[in-house]
């Protein structure tokens, strides 16, 4: 267990890493800016139960294959490029009734959830950050090295899904303002459903495995 001063000096430069805008957040944004806040502060949630992910792949050693691997590496990245594709191209191809009704519905949210999961696990170099990052503040000499990267782990979770869920609500704002003039949704649709494929664009475009 990693002791106090470790932690709140972790939970420091987590904040500072995580309020630098990413693909997460520009996906959370996207969502709360198009469909609302609620939908926004789902996805933050979804991304930050895929970070958990994550951090119990970087605790049980599993990361280091991905970290090593350029097949599972490529794999998964292009995984995660198609998802983000298929989702923009399918935000294009929707209808505006069907865009506003979305919102409202609960198995809409559902999707959102889901989807915001799959983005972040989606994603190698979420994992590969998570490998390089948690190992700077561990004590290899103290009990228990795989229970401190799981608590900082835990605590980079709660710091993200604070900092996304203001973004989210900040979107949601935003997208109240762009939903009271006429045609927003249409426009909005059209906006999110590029803003996806441009995820998709520069994750193929800047996903080289590291060595």
């Amino acid at each position: 267990m990693p002791d106090t001063s470790t932690i709140l000096l972790f939970a420091l430069a987590s904040f500072i890493l995580v309020i630098i805008p990413g693909p997460a957040v520009v996906y959370i944004l996207t969502r709360s800016v198009s469909q609302g806040r609620t939908a926004g502060l789902v996805s933050a949630v979804g991304v930050n139960v895929g970070s958990a992910v994550h951090v119990l792949a970087a605790v049980l050693g599993l990361s280091i294959i991905l970290a090593q691997s350029a097949v599972a590496f490529t794999t998964i990245k292009w995984a995660g490029v198609f998802y983000l594709a298929w989702i923009g191209i399918r935000t294009l191809r929707a209808g505006d009734t069907i865009f506003e009704q979305a919102t409202t519905e609960r198995q809409a949210l559902r999707r959102v959830f889901i989807q915001a999961i799959l983005v972040n696990i989606l994603n190698p170099k979420v994992a590969i950050f998570f490998l390089a990052f948690l190992p700077q503040f561990v004590d290899p000499d103290a009990a228990n090295p795989a229970l401190q990267t799981f608590v900082l782990g835990m605590t980079l979770i709660v710091v993200g899904l604070v900092s996304d869920s203001i973004y989210a609500i900040i979107g949601g704002r935003v997208g109240d303002l762009f939903r009271s003039k006429p045609r927003a949704a249409r426009n909005t649709r059209i906006g999110a459903g590029l803003t996806y494929l441009t995820l998709a664009g520069v994750a193929a475009a800047t996903g080289a495995r590291s060595s």
